[in-house]
C-alpha cells in the first residue's frame, strides 16, 4: 500500500526530469540513424525510453520512506546540541545520552524568570498530557542560566510545580560557558536595583531530540503545546 502511494505522488519535477532525460536520448539517436530518418522514426524508441526512465524512478520512489512533516524546524543532522555531561538538581551527574527510550526536549532558563520560563514549562505540561498513554515517553529538561541563585534545592522546588519527572541541572560558571557555546544559547545578566535583583536575558526557544538521543527540532517559543505534542508523536512513531 505504501508503494501505491509513492506511484500515486509523482510530482511535476519528476517528470521535468523525464522530459530532460529524453531530450538527451533523442539527440543521442539523431546521431545513430541514417541520415534524412523521419523524426517519427524517433516515436518508438523514445516512447520506451520515457517508459522505463518513468518505472526507474517511480521505483525508486517507491522505496523511499516518506518524510515526516514537522511544525516545529527540522534540524536533523546539525552538528551542534550534541550533548552534556552536568550536575542535576538531586546532586547525580548526568549526561543527555542517559534519556535515550524518551524525547527529551530541553529548555535553558531560570527560576526568577517572569514569563518565558513558567509558560514553556507549563506547555511542557500540558504536551505530557495531549500525549497521554504515550506521556511518559517524554523528558522535560531544564538547564538554568543562573546558577549563582538556582542551586539544586532551589530548581527541585521550582521543578515540582510543573512535573516532578522533569529534570533540572545546575551548571558550573565554566560549564555554563561551554554549553552555551556549544548549544548556540544566548544568555547575559541584566543588572537590577540590588546585587541580587539582577534579571537574565537569554534564549527562549527549546531542542528535541528523538529516543535515540538525535537532535531533530528547534522549537520557537509560543509554537504552543498542541504543535509540540503533535511533532512530538510524530518521533515517537
Amino acid at each position: 500500500m505504501q508503494a501505491d502511494g509513492c506511484f500515486m505522488n509523482l510530482t511535476n519535477r519528476s517528470r521535468s526530469g523525464f522530459d530532460r532525460v529524453l531530450e538527451v536520448c533523442r539527440a543521442w539517436l539523431k546521431q545513430w540513424l541514417p541520415h534524412g530518418s523521419h523524426p517519427r522514426s524517433l516515436d518508438l524508441p523514445v516512447k520506451l525510453g520515457r517508459w522505463a526512465t518513468a518505472l526507474v524512478l517511480l521505483g525508486l520512489a517507491a522505496c523511499t520512506p516518506e518524510q515526516p512533516q514537522f511544525k516545529s524546524i527540522d534540524v536533523t543532522g546539525a552538528n551542534y546540541a550534541q550533548g552534556f555531561t552536568l550536575t542535576d538538581h538531586n546532586g547525580q551527574t548526568r549526561s543527555l545520552s542517559d534519556f535515550k527510550g524518551k524525547v527529551v526536549v530541553l529548555f535553558f532558563g531560570y527560576t526568577q524568570c517572569p514569563d518565558v520560563c513558567p509558560t514553556s514549562l507549563s506547555e511542557l505540561t500540558e504536551v505530557k498530557r495531549l500525549l497521554g498513554a504515550d506521556g511518559d515517553k517524554l523528558q522535560g529538561v531544564f538547564v538554568t542560566v543562573d546558577p549563582a541563585r538556582d542551586t539544586a534545592e532551589v530548581l527541585k522546588a521550582y521543578m515540582a510545580n510543573f512535573d516532578p519527572s522533569f529534570v533540572a541541572f545546575v551548571p558550573t560558571d565554566d560549564e555554563l560557558a561551554k554549553v552555551g557555546k556549544d548549544f548556540k544559547i544566548y544568555y547575559k545578566k541584566a543588572e537590577g536595583k540590588t546585587p541580587t535583583s539582577y534579571t537574565m536575558d537569554h534564549s527562549a526557544f527549546s531542542y528535541v531530540y528523538d529516543t535515540q538521543g538525535r537532535l531533530r527540532l528547534y522549537s520557537r517559543y509560543g509554537s504552543g503545546a498542541q504543535v509540540l505534542a503533535q511533532d512530538i508523536k510524530l518521533l515517537l512513531k
